[in-house]
């Protein structure tokens, strides 16, 4: 079964103009077409897809993403080069991964911040406050906050 451009963004839930956009770009050396020349997108096409979109959403350049397709389309003489760039880009999610995890441990503390400046009715509440009144959680995060004022 062949699938339209709307149909196989719908099934990647991205918008047609990305497909298109993979396309223009020769990241889709893969898809067939119709006579007609528009895109037939098949079962086969979705892993190379969800691929393509897996290393997009990580951060990788167009210009790497292209490079791997190019490698996988050459075959097994290019699995290192496919495994070395998978692994360098796995170690930049991971960072990613961690500094994101960061900034939601920071709005986490934030949140419990002002919540307990609103029933307090004042952020001076946290003035005095004795460090076991602080969430175990909050402490480490607190205390790189105000590392970072001070660096200021």
């Amino acid at each position: 079964m062949a699938y339209s451009i709307g149909e196989m963004a719908k099934k990647l839930n991205i918008a047609p103009s990305a497909l298109r956009y993979y396309d223009k770009e020769g990241l889709l050396p893969f898809v067939d077409r119709t006579p007609g020349g528009a895109r037939a997108f098949k079962e086969k096409d979705f892993p190379w897809l969800s691929t393509i979109e897996c290393l997009k959403e990580t951060g990788m350049p167009i210009k790497a993403i292209k490079c791997f397709i190019d490698w996988c389309m050459q075959g097994d003489a290019t699995i290192e080069q496919r495994l070395e760039l998978i692994r360098r880009q796995k170690q930049a999610a991971e960072e990613q991964m961690r500094r994101l995890q960061q900034a939601l441990d920071m709005l986490e503390y934030k949140q419990w911040y002002y919540e307990t400046a609103l029933e307090a009715g004042s952020c001076s509440v946290h003035d005095n406050m004795k460090e076991e009144d602080i969430p175990p959680n909050f402490r480490e995060t607190r205390d790189r906050a105000a590392h970072l004022t001070h660096l200021e």
